[in-house]
């Protein structure tokens, strides 16, 4: 049997998933806080079933079977900050996730983005994904301030003065490749993303709050186009390889005694 088709074959199929990979990372090019996906491939290998007796070596060098795929990672590189005009933009200077509750009940990190005060007077992203810890906001709040440090201060009504109504906290990950992607901008924990550690923004470890500021995409141009043609490259050597072995296999169809 010749394997060349089928090793081939793997070789389309996980360039085709880079691909598409590469298209969704410049299709969100533009979206806030968007963490490029990354194909990491494998390779597959099996034991040499030419061994034998008098050649038991070549079980000691196994031939390729192609190409895996192993996952398609976040990359949480962190992207650009860019200055807007609205105070309940928040984004995150450095490391770390701001945790928030799911409809499911179930906890979600988030990079940040526009927050809103949802029907219950609690502040939530602009999904509807409440804070946790849960912050409750007054009625008639005229002016808000998020510092650096996460605390939320507000005026209300014809007041002057300031009070304090809450606590942004962050949440780091030893590996925050291995979360998970939920819904848009929502992360999950996984069996890679590691062990969950808390903390007050600007502490050791973790980053700022930066209000009336939004996080922009860390999905690079120039380094998509030229992952971009290897992998049409490698696609197209791929397809030659198919090529090839079925002219092989044509000639020794054809062969006359």
């Amino acid at each position: 049997m010749n394997n060349s088709l089928y090793i081939a074959a793997t070789g389309m199929q996980a360039q085709q998933l880079s691909i598409d990979t590469i298209a969704n990372n410049l299709a969100n090019v533009n979206t806030s806080g968007f963490k490029k996906g990354r194909v990491n491939f494998q390779e597959m290998m099996h034991v040499d079933g030419s061994a034998s007796a008098q050649n038991p070596s070549a079980t000691l060098n196994p031939v390729g079977l192609g190409i895996g795929i192993e996952n398609v990672s976040r990359d949480f590189v962190a992207g650009a900050l860019t200055q807007t005009n609205s105070p309940m933009d928040i984004a995150i200077n450095g490391s770390g996730f701001i945790e928030v509750t799911l409809a499911d009940g179930s906890r979600g990190y988030t990079r940040g983005g526009t927050l809103q005060v949802n029907q219950d007077s609690y502040l939530a992203t602009s999904s509807g994904q409440i804070l946790r810890p849960g912050i409750h906001m007054p009625q008639n709040v005229t002016a808000i301030t998020i510092g650096t440090d996460g605390k939320i201060m507000v005026q209300t009504g014809d007041q002057t003065q300031v009070s304090e109504v809450g606590q942004i906290e962050l949440v780091n990950f030893s590996n925050p490749a291995g979360l998970k992607m939920v819904a848009s901008g929502i992360y999950q924990p996984s069996a890679n993303s590691g062990d969950a550690t808390y903390g007050k923004p600007g502490a050791a470890g973790f980053g700022a709050i930066a209000q009336n500021t939004l996080e922009g995409s860390n999905v690079s141009l120039v380094d998509e186009m030229v992952t971009l043609m290897i992998a049409q490259r490698a696609y197209e050597m791929s397809s030659k390889i198919v090529q090839a072995s079925d002219e092989m296999m044509s000639l020794t169809n054809n062969l006359r005694r």
